[in-house]
């Protein structure tokens, strides 16, 4: 996969499972909600059933849990693009996360990048399934700037 990518921040997770997905993401999506960003998560799978397992499982106030859950967890791809669009319209700050298979998260980052060509408040996270790209890994990091992992964001050493 060539680097394709034009936004500002680009930042990359690797999961092993889709609970896996959501230990990573949650701690990252609950502060950028405090600051009043758009979150929109671009998945190849239906999250609904499993981030309300998980949500129903953790230790953050009834408030916090119900605004993480309203943040569409479905594979819903064409309701999500056109929020994108209106987001970056409204000149929004938004944080996109990217979750499938290597192939899934470049044609959809092709497409967002026709949205979000001329927006400086958008940063993508796209989130490899570690099965599908194995040793991959290594060449995958050199393409972005940060890896988001249960302990946070951090930079990548060059």
């Amino acid at each position: 996969m060539k680097e394709i990518q034009k936004t500002k921040e680009k930042t990359c997770a690797f999961f092993a499972s889709d609970y896996h997905f959501e230990m990573i993401s949650l701690p990252y999506i609950e502060k950028e909600l405090e600051k009043n960003k758009k979150i929109i998560i671009l998945t190849e799978n239906d999250l609904e059933n499993t981030i309300k397992n998980l949500i129903s499982k953790i230790n953050l106030n009834e408030e916090k849990k119900k605004k993480i859950f309203n943040l569409n967890w479905k594979n819903d791809d064409l309701n999500k693009f056109k929020q994108i669009k209106n987001e970056v319209e409204n000149n929004k700050e938004m944080t996109i996360f990217i979750k499938g298979k290597e192939n899934y998260i470049k044609n959809i980052n092709q497409n967002i990048e026709k949205w979000i060509t001329k927006s400086e408040n958008v940063k993508t996270i796209d989130c490899y399934d570690i099965e599908e790209v194995g040793e991959e890994i290594n060449e995958i990091t050199k393409r972005y700037k940060t890896v988001l992992s249960t302990t946070g964001e951090k930079k990548i050493e060059k």
